[in-house]
């Protein structure tokens, strides 16, 4: 099993490429299956979880491939793929493939919406809490849907296909608006989805899904309509930059110092986590290359913040912000309101030197004045590169292992880092 090893200290000086955003290419591949046609996604980046949802989509029938297989000249560009759903050959998504992956679940909207039927596996993915799926479900059958749980499959039918209906969630849910915007889009009337999500990559789906055919008004607000076509087409869409690589990469400069230019942010897609970032301490500027983060000579300051869906701070970002308050000056809190278990990253951090108390759900950070190497573990995603953004500054050599989990949402990172000057490197085996 991989794992890498960091040897902190060095400033952090150069140029950093965002990949497109893994949260929007995922449902952009899925959506894939509610046309025969083709559809071609742009700066799609090169992810674990991307290759795990191509072999769930494989397994339905979808055809995949990619422009220019040679990284050599343009390693960290994204790849152009194509993925043609001519026809659905399995409606069934397996545990075996589903379970690796809790996005591969939303296959049910657009397996529903072509096929009039699908049995999906309950989702596995990251240990972060609870969430379930029921909202998921609750959208299905409010559009016309029959729902059923057995052995640890959803069973689901739509014998007149999607019927236009009102959604309203109880609490936002990504998650659940891709799955209306996917059901919806090809529908039998109108859909009105009320308190949607508004993240960015919700609005990206909307945007391709408009490409293709779809009439989806009001996509990045709180209310949603999707009138319903009789047919989607193929069409071409670029995935956009992924905020949450461009967050974990400026917590990153702002942690070691130095200066590094983040080329294609857009820094609307994460103007919380900007904003907390100049609080600490870090200067940020952007213009129409990207946003620039430099942190020389300043000391870090301890800043509160709270995760909230967007455009609040991200929950994706409050793993890599705790990493950066561990070297703050004074005291910080830092709230989870979105995932009731989302402090792992907490006692692997301690054995780094950290001070962080938990009361409830909100982490009280006590800066200290220095970390120091040993070996860690990662337990999830996001908790796994604040590891690395700790490691970077701290004394001596540090040991991240299990870091499968970073393959999933980080292309390319000791590439990145190293690129910049950190001392890392990947172990195999």
């Amino acid at each position: 099993m991989d794992r890498i090893q960091i040897r902190g200290g060095a400033k952090l000086n150069g140029t950093i490429q965002i990949s497109g955003a893994k949260n929007a290419a995922l449902p952009l591949m899925i959506a894939s299956l509610l046309t025969e046609q083709t559809l071609t996604l742009e700066n799609l980046p090169r992810l674990a979880d991307v290759n795990q949802l191509v072999r769930i989509l494989g397994n339905h029938g979808v055809d995949y491939s990619i422009d220019g297989k040679r990284r050599a000249e343009e390693a960290n560009a994204g790849q152009t793929a194509h993925l043609t759903a001519r026809s659905i050959v399995d409606t069934t998504a397996p545990y075996e493939l589903v379970s690796k992956m809790r996005a591969s679940f939303w296959v049910i909207a657009p397996l529903l919406a072509r096929m009039g039927e699908a049995r999906v596996s309950l989702p596995g993915g990251c240990a972060i809490g609870t969430r379930p799926v029921d909202l998921l479900l609750m959208v299905l059958e409010r559009l016309g849907a029959k729902v059923t749980i057995d052995a640890g499959y959803v069973v689901a039918t739509t014998p007149n296909g999607f019927i236009g209906a009102e959604v309203e969630f109880p609490k936002v849910t990504v998650g659940g608006t891709h799955t209306a915007l996917m059901a919806a889009a090809t529908a039998h009337g109108t859909s009105v989805i009320r308190n949607a999500a508004r993240e960015p990559e919700v609005k990206d789906l909307a945007d391709c899904l408009n490409k293709m055919g779809a009439r989806i008004h009001g996509a990045g607000t709180s209310t949603i309509e999707v009138t319903g076509v009789a047919r989607l087409n193929g069409a071409r869409h670029s995935v956009l930059p992924d905020r949450i690589e461009a967050g974990t990469y400026a917590t990153a400069v702002a942690m070691t110092g130095g200066d590094v230019l983040l080329e294609g942010v857009r820094p609307d897609l994460l103007q919380e986590a900007l904003d907390a970032l100049t609080a600490a301490g870090a200067t940020i500027t952007s213009d129409n290359s990207g946003v620039r983060v430099r942190r020389n000579g300043a000391g870090i300051s301890a800043v509160d913040v709270a995760t909230a869906p967007f455009p609040g701070f991200a929950t994706d970002l409050q793993a890599q912000f705790m990493a950066l308050m561990t070297r703050a000056k004074g005291v910080s809190r830092i709230k989870e309101t979105i995932f009731e278990n989302r402090f792992m990253h907490v006692q692997e951090l301690a054995r780094l030197g950290a001070h962080i108390k938990l009361e409830g759900d909100t982490a009280i950070v006590e800066g200290v004045k220095e970390l120091r190497g040993a070996p860690v573990m990662a337990t999830d995603l996001r908790a796994s590169v604040s590891l690395v953004i700790a490691a970077l500054a701290a004394e001596g050599e540090t040991t991240v292992n299990r870091v499968y989990h970073l393959d999933r949402g980080f292309e390319n990172l000791e590439q990145k880092l190293g690129a910049c000057g950190a001392d890392i490197t990947r172990i195999s085996g």
